[in-house]
């Protein structure tokens, strides 16, 4: 990621509270909370479920389904999975910027624009001027020039929102930002404005790392979710370009 440090979650954190049922030293009392609430309730409502068939089957596939449902109880009311730690995963609520070491997934698209860099980073730098090149983008407030908040619909229907700072800036050549803490979807990038050689306009660059929320679940959707938002930045620059060079915005689709 170019000019966003990654940032190692596991620095910094505080050590988590033995639980009461847990006894100290257990595994399980040393590890934080690594399952984000919506995977916690499923994790309670379907450990229940296989409890209550364990008990009705009886027998050997009925004490397997109830010790299953034992374990999905726990990890719903303990918010700790072994798995995801042993994996280096969280789905718990981001406690840090940007996005953790080895665990983002990056984009990366350029498009040539037949305008100057400082027509185009001033647009750009007006963040309300981006809800106008994505339909995904439904509400954003700029507090000030460095810190703005977010809300945008995702693919498979969810409203995401976090915080973002810009952490760098050079006028008229780039701006980077980063998600902050408590984040729906971490995220970090940047945009870099280039004039072509031959004074063919700019190329214009976008770097994304993100962070899919919901832990493995999320992981397991990444390549719809990669694939809609790869083509989500295409759309969106090539509204750029037709809106930069000819003065009409390219159509939008959802």
């Amino acid at each position: 990621m170019e000019q966003t440090s990654h940032i190692d979650l596991g620095k910094g954190k505080k050590e988590a509270q033995p639980d009461s049922a847990q006894a100290p030293g257990s595994p399980l009392s040393l590890m934080g909370k690594n399952v984000g609430k919506t995977e916690r309730a499923f994790s309670l409502m379907g450990g229940l479920g296989l409890l209550a068939a364990g008990f009705a089957r009886r027998g050997v596939s009925g004490v397997a389904l109830g010790a299953l449902g034992a374990l999905l109880i726990r990890r719903g009311a303990s918010g700790q999975c072994a798995l995801y730690e042993q994996l280096g995963i969280s789905g718990a609520a981001s406690v840090r910027p940007g996005v953790p070491d080895n665990v983002g997934v990056n984009l990366v698209r350029s498009i040539l624009i037949e305008r100057s860099p400082e027509e185009l980073f001033a647009f750009w730098r007006h963040l309300p001027n981006l809800m106008r090149l994505s339909p995904w983008v439904k509400a954003l407030d700029a507090s000030d020039e460095r810190h703005s908040h977010w809300v945008v619909q995702a693919p498979w229907g969810r409203r995401l929102e976090w915080d973002a700072l810009v952490i760098n800036e050079h006028p008229n050549a780039l701006i980077a930002w980063e998600s902050q803490p408590g984040a729906d979807i971490e995220n970090a990038g940047s945009i870099r404005f280039e004039r072509e050689p031959h004074g063919l306009g700019t190329i214009v660059t976008i770097k994304l790392e993100y962070n899919p929320p919901g832990g493995l679940l999320g992981r397991l959707g990444l390549l719809l979710y990669g694939k809609s938002l790869r083509r989500e930045i295409e759309r969106g620059l090539a509204r750029f370009k037709s809106l930069k060079e000819t003065g009409e915005m390219a159509e939008k689709k959802g």
